[in-house]
């Protein structure tokens, strides 16, 4: 099986999502030994947010885009071409990442009543009409069923079946069905923010729910 790790936190070493998220890939590869993991980094390897380069790149053949961008003459020939390259590897390359796993882990930590614009830019990376989801006659339909999501929810109040965790946890309930993922299970730890002592109740349940998940494998 082949699992994808993402990690969004700006927090480094002091990010809890980050240490739970290692540990539920941990619990992971102990449950199911053959495990093959690909991290992803997206605070320490950012990626950049949507652009008009990135719609160009995506939709403009190699030999094309240096003609779509000549009207940028801030820019030399060279400059665009390189700018517009990276665009499309690094969107193929996250594509390609997102579609090959069987399994995900996420961490998503609460910023600002949503999640980190570093975990969105990756989500809009990855939803792409055509490839990860598609409009019919009878709506939309998702792409990437059968994958199993892992989503490490982090956050310094309580928010959880809140009005205030609609742009958190439930967006990503929203988004990733969207795309067809209905295998999803949260690893929440809350209150984190509210002194010691609800930051360790919040960490030990956490801790707690990831070896339930795994108990049974």
């Amino acid at each position: 099986m082949k699992l994808l790790h993402i990690d969004s936190s700006i927090l480094g070493d002091n990010s809890a999502s980050r240490q739970l998220s290692r540990e539920v890939v941990e619990a992971w590869k102990a449950a199911e030994p053959g495990i093959t993991v690909t991290y992803r980094d997206l605070a320490a390897d950012a990626i950049s947010h949507f652009s008009a380069q990135t719609l160009i790149a995506a939709g403009t053949s190699a030999e094309l885009r240096d003609a779509a961008l000549k009207h940028e003459a801030d820019l030399s020939a060279e400059l665009r071409d390189a700018a517009l390259k990276h665009e499309a590897d690094l969107s193929a390359e996250t594509m390609a990442e997102f579609q090959a796993a069987d399994a995900l882990v996420i961490a998503a930590p609460m910023y600002n009543f949503s999640i980190p614009t570093q975990l969105k830019a990756w989500i809009d990376r990855i939803a792409v009409a055509g490839q990860t989801f598609r409009y019919t006659e009878a709506g939309f339909e998702g792409l990437c069923g059968g994958k199993k999501l892992v989503i490490v929810s982090t956050a310094g109040g309580l928010h959880a079946g809140q009005p205030s965790g609609a742009g958190h946890e439930d967006y990503l309930k929203v988004m990733f069905g969207f795309l067809g993922i209905t295998d999803i299970e949260f690893v929440r730890a809350e209150g984190l923010a509210k002194g010691d002592d609800m930051r360790n109740k919040g960490m030990n349940e956490a801790q707690a729910q990831i070896g339930e998940q795994f108990a049974a494998a």
